[in-house]
């Protein structure tokens, strides 16, 4: 047996092994036990979960769990215009997370609306802004 101090931690060790928990960083066992590549993984494989029609009026924003990581919240966000597609599909996206990963991870989902037409109005209001900052700039 022998005894590392160099990472901060006094432990023995049987000929240098130590379990997988004691090796990862401790921001990766935050993200780890708040279920975070949960959420990844909903995020990278949303259009092929739920649908294309689905997945056009609304896509995820969050996920909250509980203590025991089950029974979650997912948060969506819906484009204003489509609240009934989302309402209506709530079941029918719940069904598909919860067979995707094979257990019950989303218990229910509750909507957030946003004006996709304000915040693209707001962005080129943005770009015009600095064009013409930059015009004045260059010359």
């Amino acid at each position: 047996m022998h005894h590392k101090q160099n990472n901060k931690e006094i432990r023995t060790y049987v000929q240098g092994l130590r379990s997988f928990g004691n090796t990862l960083p401790r921001s990766v066992k935050v993200i780890l036990k708040k279920n975070g590549y949960n959420y990844s993984e909903i995020i990278s494989k949303w259009n092929s979960l739920v649908g294309k029609d689905i997945s056009n009026c609304c896509f995820p924003k969050s996920i909250k769990m509980s203590r025991e990581n089950k029974n979650g919240t997912l948060i969506l966000y819906v484009e204003r215009g489509n609240e009934i597609i989302a309402e209506y599909s709530k079941k029918e996206i719940i069904n598909k997370i919860n067979s995707y990963f094979g257990y019950k991870l989303i218990d229910q989902i509750r909507l957030q609306t946003y004006n996709s037409n304000k915040e693209k109005e707001k962005k080129n209001w943005i770009k015009k802004y600095w064009e013409r900052e930059w015009r004045s700039k260059a010359f």
